[in-house]
């Protein structure tokens, strides 16, 4: 018997990273998945983003495990496509039981410099994004009285950092809106939690234009991974795979969990825990 066997769980931006990590995690333990993903790039995002063939990679990894999945190309910008995606999906599954709020993009640049389109379009798909997709699933929890989201932030939501203010600012507006979910759905029975990941290996963090923007030119892969310990407080530590993550939001969304809700953690090695930079990690 699997935790969620029966279940159904949507998952935006579930093509590849965390998101994937997600979907594989739940279908491990039973659920059906709705893999929700743009599954192409944006503009103003200065690495690429997700492609058609990644979100068909994850639904190909869900029904190797047995599992029925759905899988839509949707960008949550689009109210209309989400509601479409939620709509057909219930029709097809019966029921939704569990919401991961996943998506996101990253970029950075010093705030005066940001332009137009580049704070629109963070503000517009990491906080507003999850307003529409939350929004679009709610009334089937409501009308069910049942049902468990959780919210993926980050530690940037809590803590300020050079050249990240629109992404700072999107994401402490997914924390304020995930308590707020949580007290007005609280009264059909439905729970809402956030995570805060750190530093996790993924397509984010994981390009030439990220190295040199957190350590300087000439970087590469390899002294970023050294520098990451910097930035944790447990032993061994660097970035953290993103299957850390999904098995607390895992947690989050069980019968185990059921009594929490408005919740926040970290998911970070300690990083949120340091009196600053660690400047004597214990590497191995």
């Amino acid at each position: 018997m699997g935790r969620f066997d029966g279940q159904v769980a949507v998952i935006t931006g579930a093509a590849r990273g965390q998101g994937r990590s997600h979907a594989v995690t739940l279908a491990e333990q039973g659920a059906d998945i709705v893999a929700i993903d743009i599954a192409q790039s944006i503009p103003s995002v200065p690495y690429a983003l997700a492609t058609p063939a990644d979100l068909k990679e994850t639904a190909r990894l869900v029904e190797s495990l047995g599992r029925r999945v759905l899988a839509f190309e949707a960008d949550v910008r689009d109210q209309d496509a989400l509601d479409h995606a939620i709509s057909s999906s219930i029709a097809a599954f019966g029921k939704i039981d569990k919401l991961v709020v996943n998506h996101g993009i990253g970029a950075f640049k010093n705030f005066w410099e940001i332009t137009d389109e580049e704070w629109t379009d963070m503000l517009d798909v990491l906080l507003t994004g999850t307003w529409r997709v939350t929004k679009a699933v709610a009334p089937h929890m409501i009308e069910r009285e049942s049902g468990s989201i959780v919210m993926i932030g980050s530690v940037n939501a809590v803590e300020p950092g050079v050249e990240y203010s629109h992404y700072n600012s999107a994401k402490a507006g997914v924390v304020a809106f995930s308590k707020n979910v949580a007290l007005e759905l609280g009264r059909y029975g439905v729970n809402c939690n956030c995570v805060l990941p750190g530093a996790i290996d993924t397509d984010m963090v994981n390009w030439p234009g990220f190295y040199e923007h957190a350590l300087g030119p000439g970087k590469g892969r390899e002294e970023l991974e050294f520098s990451m310990a910097n930035w944790t407080a447990l032993k061994g530590r660097g970035f953290i795979q993103p299957k850390a993550v999904s098995d607390t939001v895992a947690f989050l969304l069980s019968d185990e969990a059921k009594d929490i809700t408005g919740v926040v953690i970290p998911v970070d090695a300690g990083h949120l825990n340091l009196p600053g930079y660690n400047g004597d990690p214990v590497r191995a």
